[in-house]
């Protein structure tokens, strides 16, 4: 049985009911930088790094590396930066398009790490970061050796295959899946392979040209111009080049004073009047960054609650669906959910009678999967016909390459409007898992939560202890269990928060 909690390029936030499993720390991959302005190289030499009289060895450098995981280690939480599909509506369509935010400006003014401190000031779970460096046209030999030779032109639009970023951000915008090309800067050329990234909440895309096609510029809700002196982003292109990419400080200038800075004054520094907000000083300019989240964030609370008061008015007075499946209601069952359900019961009873019940519907779950006969030998050397699960048993970090040959156990500890189960049903539609392969475990659910993905997903198997009758306008399920993630891991709860969990496939 494959049964993946998430996938690290793609997937949804993840609690898991059983046990608390962060996914492992890892470093977001690096997206290159460019640079900008001035052309008296001496008065730089203390800055910059000793060069001797040799090249230095160059270094494989990429617009993104594909060895790294996509993701974003923050003081506060793991990042997952390759994407999260959108919010779904009752009918398991996208509701909303993703919320895309542009960053343009300068050669090396510090846009990448603008971007970061956004997705780290956020603190939302899921995003995509796009970076234009990743979508240089591939060049004829000609221009393979003008580039070797510095004399190609790459801070010029033309540089850009414009078609493939607005094909590639729309699609993003969507909630589908894309494929990105991996750019290496030693070779002036695309790798063989290509990133796959999956459409996210919120899609952050910068680049020196980002504010320079029309048609970009309108699937860009937010258009963000980060200004940095120019003799800042210069010396940022000669450390950077040197020491990063292995070329001399006689070329970087040569090619700097030619493409560099006329691209700049021509091309880049005109779209700054195209921008919603220009961030003076870049990175350092705390009081902007803060408010281009604070209106992120509103934006971003106003679609969730638009989503989740849709599903709650769909499917009223509906009778269950057939695919629901709900544990017994025996006594010991009854005992249990009254014990958990008591606002007085103490966090270590809380947990020990909520795994009890746990463990109770994974095996009624587990009794829906296809078992054939097999034939084991016991201590006493006699055969015994027996019946074993026709799968594969195994649990994941990622989702595997061939998730779509198994059944899939999603589980979620409440589900009250089901938004969050419906994205990660989506999740692994998109990764070709039948719909009638996916079993949704939770140990609360309300009824228009089981409406909303039996409506949906009309062949994905509900499984849970208990159904509530309704939610309360703060979508909390009443009469309910209260929030399962902080009274299991005794943290504080979220004044206005729904009780629903994010979900978890394990």
């Amino acid at each position: 049985m494959a049964a993946p909690p998430a996938r690290a390029d793609a997937a949804p936030s993840l609690t898991s009911p059983p046990a608390a499993r962060d996914p492992p720390g890892r470093q977001a991959e690096k997206s290159e930088t460019s640079c900008e302005d001035r052309s008296n190289a001496e008065s730089l030499d203390r800055l910059l790094p000793p060069v001797g009289a040799g090249r230095s060895p160059r270094k494989r450098t990429t617009s993104q590396c594909k060895s790294e995981p996509p993701l974003l280690r923050t003081s506060k939480r793991t990042i997952y930066t390759a994407g999260r599909p959108p919010w779904y509506n009752e009918h398991g369509a996208q509701s909303k398009e993703a919320f895309a935010i542009g960053l343009g400006g300068g050669s090396a003014s510090g846009k990448t790490t603008v971007a970061r401190m956004i997705i780290e000031a956020l603190d939302v779970p899921w995003v995509v970061l796009l970076s234009m460096d990743s979508f240089y046209k591939v060049l004829t030999e000609q221009q393979q050796e003008q580039a070797t030779h510095n004399n190609f032109n790459f801070d010029h639009p033309d540089a850009f295959d414009f078609d493939l970023i607005i094909s590639t951000l729309k699609k993003l915008k969507q909630g589908k899946s894309v494929k990105v090309p991996i750019y290496d800067f030693t070779t002036h050329s695309r790798k063989k392979d290509w990133k796959t990234l999956y459409g996210a909440n919120v899609i952050i895309f910068e680049g020196i040209m980002a504010f320079a096609d029309k048609t970009l510029l309108e699937l860009l809700d937010m258009k963000i111009f980060v200004d940095t002196d120019s003799d800042i982003r210069l010396v940022r292109r000669l450390r950077r080049d040197i020491s990063e990419r292995g070329r001399d400080i006689e070329g970087v200038i040569k090619q700097y004073n030619k493409f560099v800075k006329p691209a700049f004054d021509q091309y880049i520094q005109p779209t700054m009047r195209l921008a919603d907000i220009v961030v003076p000083r870049g990175s350092g300019n705390t009081v902007a960054i803060d408010l281009i989240v604070q209106h992120v964030h509103s934006q971003l609370e106003e679609r969730e609650l638009s989503v989740r008061a849709a599903l709650a008015s769909a499917h009223q007075c509906h009778p269950l669906p057939q695919t629901l499946s709900v544990l017994k209601s025996t006594p010991q069952v009854r005992g249990m959910h009254t014990i958990i359900r008591d606002k007085e019961t103490s966090r270590d009873e809380f947990i020990f009678y909520s795994k009890r019940l746990m463990r109770l519907l994974i095996e009624h779950a587990l009794s829906f999967l296809p078992f054939q006969d097999c034939v084991v030998q016991t201590p006493q050397g006699q055969d015994y016909t027996g019946k074993c699960y026709a799968g594969k048993q195994l649990h994941y970090l990622r989702l595997p390459k061939d998730i779509s040959d198994d059944h899939v156990i999603l589980m979620d500890c409440t589900v009250s409007t089901g938004a969050a189960a419906m994205m990660a049903v989506r999740v692994l539609l998109d990764h070709d898992v039948p719909e009638d392969k996916i079993f949704l475990l939770s140990l609360l659910m309300a009824e228009m939560g089981v409406h909303s993905v039996a409506y949906a997903f009309p062949r994905v198997r509900i499984i849970t202890t208990a159904v509530d009758k309704r939610v309360n306008d703060l979508f909390r399920i009443i009469p309910g269990i209260g929030n399962f993630g902080d009274r299991y891991f005794g943290t504080d709860a979220v004044p206005d928060g729904s009780d629903e969990e994010e979900p978890y496939t394990g």
